[in-house]
């Protein structure tokens, strides 16, 4: 898995692009997997520090016990709303895919200022990223996938 950094240096465009995207609103929504195996969705905040992303949880949270259970997630940026008259004319949307690893190192935590007893903080590990967007009749996604680099694709 790549961390932030590697992702910003694979791919710089791209990881610019779905950075802006992420940083354009405070929360995200965030898939998680429940023990049962089902979906669980919930809002979430990431920050970016020290060339990784970060996402932080509140103490007890069911999307924290989600992911040290099965680390696996997904997030998608909240996308601004399209331009019916002009649909290229929309930012489009970001969404990545990976694993969020808790990190308990107090002196990391430290370095958060996270509000609380005992909040989570866990560190992500990218498998994807991809970017959404119209562009004149098409739709196109631009997609980084680790290992495999940027590829782009387009639909009417």
């Amino acid at each position: 898995m790549s961390s932030w950094q590697e992702f910003e240096t694979q791919a710089p465009a791209l990881a610019a692009t779905v950075r802006g995207l992420l940083d354009a609103h405070k929360h995200k929504t965030m898939a998680t997997i429940r023990k049962d195996g089902s979906p669980r969705i919930s809002a979430t905040e990431v920050d970016f520090k020290g060339g990784e992303m970060w996402l932080g949880s509140m103490p007890g949270a069911m999307k924290a016990f989600d992911l040290r259970r099965d680390p696996r997630m997904a997030l998608h940026a909240a996308p601004t709303t399209p331009d019916d008259d002009d649909p290229s004319r929309w930012q489009g949307d970001a969404k990545i895919a990976g694993r969020a690893l808790e990190v308990t190192d107090p002196e990391v935590l430290s370095r958060f200022e996270l509000p609380g007893e005992g909040p989570h903080l866990f560190r992500v590990d990218l498998t994807e990223a991809v970017w959404t967007r119209v562009e004149g009749d098409q739709l196109v996604i631009d997609m980084w996938h680790e290992g495999e680099g940027v590829r782009q694709v387009r639909r009417k």
